[in-house]
């Protein structure tokens, strides 16, 4: 593995290598994770692909200083230049998005369908638009509104509880949503990385259009336990891709990538949809 940074304006993007092969893998990790979450795969994939983890803003080591807003086209323009460092790879791409990554992903395919060889996505964020982090990132009020929250949860913490104590709210949801609330730098973070990301908004008709007519595999990966993000989410996302979508229920919850399920994630980046 070896780590470089790339200037952007006033910031500088820290992304991770492993591997030597010809196949190009951008991986995209899942919310308060890091490049180093894919490391796992070089062992099995490593004479095949070069894999090229990105840190997101506010996230690993990239130094994030242009305020609450990444552009999806900027963050494409940082992955020629990474490419183009790659010259002596395949012009075509790979690409790997857990959770909040798998948004990313789909966003970026939808920006350059012609590069992309093969969609992975797992456990993704994006399929589905969910509607508290719509109302908290964009609508102006709702980002304020979001932003006052973060800074004095009270009020919503006695919601959250009074729901979770008469069973309206999932007991997995309610212990992942207090994990990254109740804390006053953990909802310091969750304000910023939500913010920043907003602009990650795919428009799932316009993929699936573009799946069909360029013929790009795409697996989908869900945990049969997952309470965060679950497989119904990908059902239908399916259908509109058919037949080059294929979904996969592994027995697991939210947190997919782990060595356990190498050998899936694996096969998913080599096996044929159809």
């Amino acid at each position: 593995m070896s780590d470089h940074f790339l200037s952007f304006r006033s910031s500088r993007f820290h992304y991770s290598l492993w591997g030597t092969g010809h196949r190009v893998l951008f991986a995209f990790h899942g919310y308060g994770e890091s490049a180093a979450s894919f490391g796992f795969l070089a062992a099995a994939i490593g004479q095949d692909f070069t894999i090229v983890a990105v840190d997101l803003p506010f996230h690993g080591q990239t130094e994030w200083n242009e305020g609450l807003f990444f552009a999806p086209a900027d963050l494409l323009k940082l992955l020629q230049q990474i490419a183009a460092g790659l010259a002596d790879r395949s012009a075509d791409w790979w690409l790997l998005g857990y959770s909040m990554g798998g948004r990313v992903a789909l966003e970026l395919f939808g920006l350059a369908p012609g590069k992309v060889r093969r969609l992975v996505l797992l456990a993704p964020d994006g399929i589905r638009v969910n509607p508290w982090y719509w109302l908290a990132t964009r609508p102006s009020w709702g980002n304020h509104l979001f932003r006052l929250t973060m800074q004095k949860p009270g009020w919503f913490f006695f919601l959250l509880r009074a729901a979770n104590r008469f069973g309206l709210v999932n007991p997995s949801v309610y212990k992942f949503t207090v994990h990254y609330i109740d804390d006053t730098h953990a909802r310091r973070l969750l304000y910023t990385r939500w913010s920043v990301m907003r602009g990650f908004r795919p428009d799932l008709r316009k993929i699936a259009a573009l799946v069909r007519g360029h013929r790009t595999p795409v697996q989908l990966l869900y945990g049969r336990y997952d309470r965060i993000i679950q497989s119904r989410r990908g059902a239908s996302f399916e259908r509109r891709c058919a037949p080059y979508c294929k979904m996969t229920i592994l027995p697991g919850g939210h947190q997919l990538l782990q060595p356990k399920f190498m050998e899936v994630v694996v096969s998913a980046l080599y096996l044929p949809i159809i």
